[in-house]
């Protein structure tokens, strides 16, 4: 058989295996209720990206410059709700400029709120990667500082993309002042920070997949998942964007809650394409584990042997 006849017959075979396990990942998804856990997900973002934004910005403006900050800060804001962004960064925005009399208590308070969503996401993923077989369990200990470890890397991550800006800002003043006009490529620094903006959405993502669950993921998985994850959250995002502020009636049904209603949904979205891209690493380790083929459904291979 020629080359070309079996590039042929594997492209004939592979939209079949991919719809098949398609199917497979969406049925699984829904036994395992993850609209529901969406839901709860999405909450829970909610509940927590204020206060987790607002401490940030609280510990990191005692490093570098608030403006540059919160210019950043704006720009990771609009990746998770992009129809609403202004509206969450006005909440960070206020607690911000009451850091002074937040003190210890209210830092600790802040800390208890942003965990909540690492928390809910850890026990989600738990039902998405159960298996029949396996009962893996984890310290609780290890629970408790997982979301603390998180928030410190989303605080380094942070930092670290801050300090860039405020470097690429002061190296074009200079320029400017020195030959008396712009950098070249100056116009790149938004879409370059957009750019390092998805980058922290895939590491995150892929970080996610690969730590929080209880079973062992392997990294190929978690880096392919994340990478997946994220390129469909900006598609998504934009569609979102577009259907809210062109096409909804939320502001005719909900009124003064359409802006609530809105940050909402789109988080509930955004947690429908984390777990379903988990559940796609859930088949696959399924299938790995029992070493077969990822298009193979193991539930209905047949039963050749009675132990």
């Amino acid at each position: 058989m020629s080359r070309d006849h079996r590039v042929q017959r594997d492209m004939v075979t592979l939209f079949p295996h991919t719809a098949a396990f398609l199917w497979r990942v969406l049925c699984a998804f829904l036994r395992n209720r993850g609209i529901l856990l969406a839901g709860g997900v999405g909450y829970n973002i909610l509940l927590s990206i204020v206060p987790l934004f607002a401490l940030l910005a609280v510990l990191l403006t005692q490093i570098v410059d608030e403006v540059v900050l919160l210019e950043v800060l704006s720009v990771q804001v609009a990746h998770l709700a992009p129809a609403h962004a202004e509206a969450l960064m006005e909440a960070v925005r206020a607690l911000l400029e009451s850091r002074d009399v937040i003190g210890l208590f209210g830092i600790l308070t802040l800390l208890i709120f942003s965990s909540f969503v690492f928390r809910m996401l850890e026990d989600a993923l738990a039902i998405i990667f159960h298996t029949p077989e396996a009962h893996p369990k984890r310290r609780i200990w290890v629970s408790v500082l997982l979301p603390y470890l998180f928030m410190l890397v989303l605080g380094a991550g942070l930092l670290a993309l801050t300090l860039m800006v405020s470097l690429a800002e002061a190296i074009g003043t200079l320029w400017r002042l020195v030959l008396g006009r712009d950098m070249p490529f100056s116009g790149l620094s938004e879409p370059l920070l957009n750019l390092f903006s998805f980058l922290g959405v895939f590491l995150l993502f892929s970080a996610i997949y690969k730590v929080l669950p209880v079973v062992k993921i392997a990294l190929k998985r978690a880096l392919v998942g994340g990478f997946v994850a994220a390129l469909l959250w900006e598609g998504i995002r934009f569609l979102l964007m577009f259907y809210f502020l062109n096409v909804s009636l939320v502001n005719v049904v909900y009124g003064s809650l359409a802006t609530l209603i809105v940050i909402l949904l789109t988080l509930e979205a955004g947690a429908v394409i984390v777990l379903l891209g988990a559940q796609i690493i859930a088949e696959l380790e399924y299938n790995a584990r029992r070493g077969l083929p990822w298009y193979v459904d193991p539930r209905r291979q047949a039963v050749t042997h009675v132990d």
